[in-house]
């Protein structure tokens, strides 16, 4: 069933979509999942979606992507080959990969997996229908939070659409005690032959003492024009770690609004890096609370943007309990009339005492008519803290360059050189070696204007004879 939309996107619009569809949206949810979609349609209807007029969204225009005519798609396609579409051939990297495809979940064999030591994963629909307690026990519990009235992001009025619209998504439990044998792989494709507005639900359940590596792919097969409002919610038990990749390879027509929710428990700890290569229009609200003390979290972020594309990295961290520990390194490339975005705000609250939090943010504008806004925020409220933050923007060094000139060295290849070096900062950081070396090799590709998506997507395709090197005689240098 197709929402039959072909008209630009309103308030109204889905307001009358969910009272239509009302039935099929629901089937399969319990009770208070029930309530909780009434609860966020009605919340949407009086916010709306958001507008410039809003502080963190003054800088992010989505009237463009409101502008298109978009269908909705309200159930899963047939007869798809998931071993054709969801393919990953990046050498020695060796993952339990679940598939999406125009946000609904795939499966070769089953659509929820439980394997012998207690992991489940597959389908969240399913999870529903078969762990309903266990799934309602998070499902749409660490979103609700508006502790932030003075940024007033208004991030809560596409999750609220979107709880009242999912129906499928991925869903992952590692309970207590156990860490997954291999990373798991969620591939999220688009791939149709019309625009579609897609609304998809993630949930990432980590039992106390668990661990997890998680690569979570956003992805189109092709040029037309998508919608994506998908949200995550993550939740790390106590003592629990989760190693986590978000990696965006979208078209131009494309708008993402990505929103990751992360409950954090006492002495947990996470890593999570967002490498952002192209899109027309990315948004990526993340939003993580310290729910305990002695929790640590480090977020990455690397954006190489061109063209017209726009990025929006909202970063929101609040620590509640005391002796955790924060930070936050972003950095981005931007080309052309391309432009960006950078909010981070850490609060500190009273009883937050021997806080460690840092911020720091900074873009390389490679011409006049690339822009970037950048204004990270510390909020703080006792005096027992280390916090600090940071921001700069500019051009390549100059001394770099004549220094690399006066040494042979091409200025094509110069330049290339040094906006590599630039981003190998935040690369370094990926500790699934295999992965690391194909985003080595992508951010070359796409530093050089040779990354674009294609039929299958570059981060997926077999990995080219000769890996992308700079021709460089270093001998010289």
């Amino acid at each position: 069933m197709q929402g039959g939309l072909k008209q630009n996107i309103t308030k109204e619009l889905f307001s009358g979509l969910y009272r239509e569809y009302r039935a099929s949206i629901m089937a399969g949810d319990y009770p208070a999942l029930t309530a909780q979609r009434e609860n966020a349609i009605r919340r949407f209807e009086e916010s709306g979606f958001p507008t410039t007029k809003l502080e963190s969204w003054k800088n992010t225009d989505l009237k463009e992507s409101f502008a298109r005519e978009y269908n909705v798609v309200l159930k899963p396609e047939q007869g798809v080959d998931a071993q054709k579409v969801f393919r990953c051939n990046i050498p020695h990297l060796d993952t339990a990969i679940m598939g999406q495809l125009n946000g609904w979940y795939v499966s070769k064999d089953v659509p929820l997996m439980e394997l012998g030591n207690g992991i489940i994963m597959g389908s969240l629909a399913e999870a529903i229908k078969k762990y309903p307690a266990l799934v309602e026990a998070h499902l749409g519990k660490y979103t609700s939070s508006r502790t932030d009235s003075n940024t007033n992001f208004n991030a809560d009025s596409f999750t609220d659409l979107n709880t009242a619209y999912f129906q499928d998504g991925v869903f992952i439990y590692v309970p207590d005690n156990v860490k997954s044998p291999k990373p798991v792989q969620i591939i999220n494709v688009i791939h149709h032959d019309e625009n579609l507005f897609l609304q998809s639900r993630n949930l990432i359940v980590l039992g106390k003492n668990s661990r997890l590596s998680l690569v979570h792919c956003d992805d189109s097969y092709n040029h037309q024009p998508s919608f994506s409002n998908v949200v995550t919610e993550i939740y790390l038990g106590e003592n629990s770690s989760l190693d986590h990749y978000k990696l965006q390879n979208l078209n131009n027509t494309s708008t993402l609004i990505s929103t990751v929710y992360f409950q954090m428990e006492a002495f947990s700890n996470l890593k999570s890096h967002y490498i952002s290569l192209n899109g027309g229009l990315l948004r990526n609200n993340i939003r993580l609370r310290f729910n305990g003390p002695q929790g640590n979290a480090n977020i990455y972020g690397i954006y190489l943007m061109d063209s017209k594309q726009h990025i929006d990295n909202q970063v929101f961290i609040d620590h509640a309990f005391p002796d955790c520990t924060s930070g936050e390194l972003f950095k981005g490339i931007l080309d052309e009339h391309s432009s960006g975005v950078f909010n981070g705000h850490v609060l500190v609250e009273r009883n937050a005492v021997r806080t460690n939090a840092y911020q720091s943010n900074r873009n390389i504008l490679l011409t006049e008519t690339a822009k970037v806004n950048s204004k990270p925020f510390l909020e703080i409220y006792n005096d027992d803290v280390k916090c600090s933050h940071g921001s700069t923007t500019g051009q390549l060094d100059q001394d770099a360059m004549y220094y690399l000139r006066q040494r042979g060295i091409g200025e094509d290849s110069a330049r290339m050189l040094l906006m590599y070096a630039y981003a190998d900062e935040v690369i370094s950081k990926i500790d699934i070696e295999p992965l690391k070396y194909r985003i080595e090799d992508m951010v070359k590709k796409r530093l050089q204007g040779e990354l674009q998506i294609c039929e299958a997507c570059v981060l997926h395709c077999s990995t080219p004879e000769h890996p992308m090197e700079f021709v460089i005689d270093m001998t010289k240098i």
